[in-house]
């Protein structure tokens, strides 16, 4: 009995006690604008990404995510900008996020209305770079700075 209860800790500190994975993507359109999604949850703008399903890899996550927050097809995962793991950039649980800027091209729409208010495409001196989620301003500025960052 002493064996199996060490294995359900094991496997419970597992589950619960690990940071999750998940992405944030930089979708840039052929015309060079960047795309954001309002998040419902927080009234702020922020990256389209998500948590990585069981069984799922990081550029089919990046496929599905697009397409649910923003409606946009995913045409190439460009380069890792970074990974960012700090245990307070998101609010909800202690995640793992990587972040990839993506070719994107399609009509912009909303799928997942439940987390998401708007989807919009911003120049880049339009980005409300003071109004973004979590540690999106960090992620992007990363991006346009050129850097490839563990953090």
């Amino acid at each position: 009995m002493g064996r199996i209860w060490y294995f359900v800790q094991t496997v419970l500190g597992i589950i619960f006690r690990h940071p999750v994975l998940g992405t944030s993507i930089i979708p840039v359109l052929p015309d060079g604008q960047i795309v954001l999604i309002r998040r419902r949850d927080n009234g702020k703008w922020g990256l389209p990404g998500g948590m990585v399903d069981w069984g799922q890899d990081i550029p089919t996550t990046v496929r599905r995510e697009l397409a649910e927050e923003t409606g946009l097809e995913l045409l190439a995962i460009r380069r890792l900008v970074g990974i960012y793991s700090a245990a307070d950039r998101d609010p909800r649980v202690h995640s793992v996020c990587v972040v990839v800027e993506a070719e994107v091209q399609g009509t912009m729409q909303i799928h997942d209305e439940w987390e998401i208010t708007a989807v919009q495409a911003f120049k880049r001196s339009a980005i409300p770079m003071g109004n973004l989620s979590h540690d999106h301003g960090r992620q992007l500025q990363d991006y346009f700075d050129g850097k490839t960052t563990v953090a």
